[in-house]
């Protein structure tokens, strides 16, 4: 089977190292519209060099011709808000089974409406196979399926920062998710916050991270909010909040969002044009090493936890699922799941045609068994999983081996 990874940053990168050693694929090709960061993965994959192509994400046609050959196309190319919905249709029009990391909620919105179309073109598209989305869905599934017999709350926390490098389409998501309206289901229903505003305030959280330390966490639009209510059943809240790490680098980009520099029309400088999103990313980035510095933040860091909340023996409690990692970042944390999410699919273990959220048509188990599979094969023993339960009292401990006897 021929796998296409498009997108060789920081997580098409790593996933392509995870899919060249499995062996599941007898062929991985890169695509990128730097070339020269295509042929960079495909050395580090130990690929050759004729394993790249160039690939311009926003020519759907040119795209659809270059991938219609190969069984999987994993998609990596961000910001997503601007090329999930393309790839996708890119996809479908070449007949190809699809897997992407998307994490905004509006590019979520789009590729779910060409559902019937991938349905039509007989295709699997898994989308939002990253951390949060992604292992965050499938974790919150195992919860329901085998922990409560009624599910009421699902609140999704995650912190993550000191990748050796971010790039612009990071930065360019972390703004787009703020400027936006925020879905969060509350109460049974669909409801809408603004960061800025008091309904975004209302949601926001200290929060303490395992392995991470406690921080205030704010709201994000992730896709968790508006799929988890369609396929776990009675659930009545669903949340997703979050922060990158140092908290002053958030704060920084909060700043250049909440006085309107990253929507302002482009204006002359002297006898330039600049346009003030471009140069807001930049001085964003030109900020970021020494604000690492000054927080001691070192090496790549990162927690997702899921907490999910529910009725067991009649009693009310709640299951804390953290995977909490130092030493491993972005790169491994959307890497690795959006990985697992293409070899699942070559595996046939994808359930379903059409467009569709991770907890729609993946086995939880099945999920977590390749990734401890994957971690071993790369050195780390035992899959970075700390399960905390709290019981009606609030009475919180840790508990390992019960809740996962399927990994052994």
């Amino acid at each position: 089977m021929k796998c296409i990874v498009l997108g060789c940053g920081t997580v098409g990168t790593t996933a392509a190292l995870i899919l060249a050693k499995s062996g599941i694929f007898s062929e991985i090709r890169l695509g990128d519209a730097n070339i020269e960061a295509a042929k960079r993965a495909a050395e580090m994959c130990q690929l050759n060099e004729d394993a790249t192509f160039k690939c311009d994400a926003s020519d759907i046609d040119n795209v659809a011709n270059l991938i219609k050959d190969a069984d999987v196309v994993l998609n990596c190319v961000g910001p997503f808000y601007e090329y999930g919905p393309k790839l996708l249709r890119a996809a479908i029009k070449a007949g190809v089974n699809y897997v992407d990391v998307c994490d905004d909620y509006d590019a979520t919105v789009e590729q779910l409406k060409m559902d019937e179309d991938a349905r039509r073109a007989d295709i699997s598209a898994v989308i939002g196979m990253g951390s949060s989305p992604g292992l965050a869905n499938l974790l919150a599934k195992y919860a329901a399926q085998h922990l409560f017999e009624e599910t009421e709350a699902i609140d999704i926390y995650h912190a993550h920062g000191g990748e050796p490098t971010e790039g612009a389409a990071v930065v360019k998501h972390r703004i787009h998710s703020m400027e936006m309206d925020i879905p969060v289901f509350l109460d049974g229903e669909f409801k809408s916050v603004r960061l800025f505003d008091e309904s975004g305030k209302a949601l926001e959280e200290e929060f303490e991270f395992p392995m991470i330390g406690k921080y205030w966490v704010y709201a994000y639009p992730h896709p968790e909010t508006i799929t988890l209510p369609k396929y776990i059943s009675g659930v009545k809240r669903v949340t997703n909040l979050g922060l990158v790490l140092p908290p002053e680098y958030a704060e920084l980009i909060k700043t250049l969002v909440r006085i309107s520099m990253t929507r302002s029309a482009p204006i002359k400088v002297e006898d330039q044009e600049v346009d003030p999103l471009e140069f807001a990313v930049a001085f964003i980035l030109s900020k970021r090493e020494e604000l690492l510095k000054k927080a001691g933040i070192t090496e790549p860091m990162g927690c997702v936890t899921v907490a999910v909340r529910g009725k067991k023996d009649g009693k009310m409690m709640r299951y804390y699922f953290s995977l909490a990692s130092r030493g491993m970042g972005m790169g491994e944390g959307t890497g690795i799941p959006a990985a697992i999410g293409a070899m699942l699919m070559g595996m046939g273990k994808v359930k379903g045609k059409g467009v569709l959220p991770p907890e729609a048509c993946i086995d939880p188990v099945d999920a977590l068994q390749l990734a401890q599979k994957i971690l071993q094969a790369i050195g780390v023993e035992r899959i970075p999983l700390i399960v905390e339960v709290e019981d009606e009292n609030g009475r919180r401990e840790i508990e390992y081996r019960e809740v996962f006897p399927q990994l052994g």
